[in-house]
């Protein structure tokens, strides 16, 4: 498995980031829809998709922390100032933080609510975090409907930021985290074989 080298992101590292933005996207179109949809049986076999997927973001997100604890980051692109290095590992770290209390807070409110167990993608069923209360199963819910604008505004950070630096200061922010030659940057490539 290839992990990042100094200059840019691995194909593993890669895959989990866009993999989970995809679905973290669906997770949170599904989750700003669900209140609108009647409750007919389609209706519940969303909701409890929309469970499954969170408890696999929740892996995955887990998966990703553990791959870069092990493999490491790339450096910073040459020339970038530190507030802005500094910045985004602010916001690197906040969105970790959101990320996993957005599906553990999910979670802890179906749990809290009394709601019959759930299985993950109809195969495992979910334990209990808690017994049923009601409190806790308010402020879990406050948590994940307000986590999920907190991500929103996060992501459009995250987002702009490297879209700033590619379109604007033409560095390697962006392309290094896609397969090499979608896009140019100005910044060198890595020396030697493919990451």
């Amino acid at each position: 498995m290839t992990r990042p080298n100094a200059e840019r992101w691995g194909a593993v590292s890669q895959a989990l980031h866009w993999l989970i933005v995809l679905m973290i996207f669906g997770l949170a179109v599904v989750g700003l829809t669900l209140d609108e949809l009647p409750r007919t049986p389609s209706y519940f076999w969303v909701y409890t998709a929309h469970k499954s997927m969170g408890i696999t973001v929740l892996a995955l997100v887990l998966v990703r922390l553990a791959w870069r604890l092990y493999a490491g980051a790339p450096r910073p692109v040459p020339g970038t100032p530190g507030w802005q290095h500094a910045t985004a590992v602010v916001t690197h770290v906040l969105l970790y933080a959101v990320m996993f209390a957005m599906p553990l807070s999910g979670w802890l409110y179906d749990s809290a609510s009394g709601l019959r167990p759930f299985k993950l993608f109809g195969l495992l069923e979910m334990p209990k975090l808690v017994a049923p209360d009601e409190a806790i199963a308010a402020t879990a819910h406050e948590i994940h409907e307000w986590g999920l604008y907190v991500l929103i505004v996060l992501v459009m950070v995250h987002a702009g930021a490297a879209l700033y630096h590619h379109l604007f200061l033409g560095d390697a922010t962006l392309a290094r985290m896609l397969p090499r030659g979608w896009l140019r940057a100005s910044a060198p490539a890595a020396p030697g074989k493919e990451p």
